[in-house]
């Protein structure tokens, strides 16, 4: 398992970030119970199976519901 912070944009709205959690949950290979989104920080944190899903495909997924990152570090 590897863990991700992605660095988003400014958030709007905190339904901003339910939305976001949505998208994330459709992929398979992320581990459901380590998404967390801060709305006050505009960061997404959680861990995935790098055999499943790259952080390119979750990137992917964030930028089609319409949020821009800035930066995004893997561990």
């Amino acid at each position: 398992m590897k863990s991700a912070t992605i660095q988003l944009e400014t958030l709007a709205c905190p339904s901003c970030t339910q939305k976001i959690e949505g998208a994330l949950k459709a992929l398979d290979g992320i581990d459901k119970e380590t998404i967390k989104i801060s709305f006050n920080s505009s960061k997404v944190k959680l861990d995935f199976d790098e055999d499943k899903v790259s952080i390119g495909e979750i990137e992917d997924a964030i930028n089609r519901m319409g949020y821009e990152i800035q930066k995004s570090k893997v561990k």
